[in-house]
């Protein structure tokens, strides 16, 4: 949706997915290290769990809304403090124009992917704590989850749409993981059953994507 907004070519994608995993890399060290540190207080887990379940209800019932980055408060600023192209310059992320030095509309880009990563980070951190304490086992997860959404990214893209059930089973599972942290794993003396944690989350991502495919072969024949 980014690149659509603003009509980045596919040639230039590239580098924009390879800075911007550099980026969310630092960045979800920079989490999970915070993390670590703050959930050795009860009151922050049960934060944390109560955030996933208000998120996860959030995304069930807000309606599909079109993206807008340059309403972006970030965006809107730095393009106060400094200029910006209004047209590409090859792979270039800042041009000269006339001795002053311009931000292109690639950088813009990567910006805004950025700025959604941490976003995504405020969510998906607190969900792999649920999961395991080990600040070393959440950040490898994490890289290899990002890694492995740079190579799926451009099959991903075309399959989104098709996929248009997976955002209620996404929202499922976050309050799901959230119910984890403020009440089930205490139910069951401290810790719910990985077994059963990961066989529900993989069930509603599965249901979801499944009955997305079913509904979209149904749909052309109504």
């Amino acid at each position: 949706m980014v690149f659509g907004y603003f009509g980045i070519p596919p040639a230039y994608q590239h580098r924009i997915l390879f800075f911007g995993i550099l980026g969310a890399l630092v960045f979800r060290a920079v989490f999970i290290t915070m993390g670590s540190m703050l959930l050795q207080y009860r009151w922050v887990l049960l934060l944390f769990g109560g955030f996933l379940i208000l998120t996860g209800i959030k995304m069930m019932l807000a309606l599909d809304r079109k993206i807008e980055p340059d309403r972006n408060p970030v965006i809107r600023l730095f393009r106060r403090f400094v200029p910006v192209t209004p047209e590409l310059h090859g792979q270039k992320f800042f041009v000269r124009v006339h001795g002053v030095l311009h931000a292109t509309p690639l950088f813009l880009v990567l910006l805004f992917v950025e700025l959604s990563d941490i976003i995504f980070a405020i969510d998906s951190v607190p969900a792999i704590f649920a999961l395991t304490n080990e600040p070393v086992i959440v950040f490898t997860t994490n890289v290899f989850a990002i890694l492995g959404l740079r190579s799926l990214y451009f099959l991903l893209a075309g399959a989104v749409d098709r996929c248009y059930l997976l955002k209620y089973g996404l929202a499922a599972v976050l309050i799901f993981v959230g119910l984890k942290m403020v009440w089930l794993n205490d139910a069951f003396g401290g810790k719910f059953p990985i077994g059963w944690s990961l066989g529900t989350i993989a069930s509603v991502i599965a249901v979801s994507i499944l009955g997305s495919l079913a509904a979209s072969r149904v749909r052309p024949k109504r």
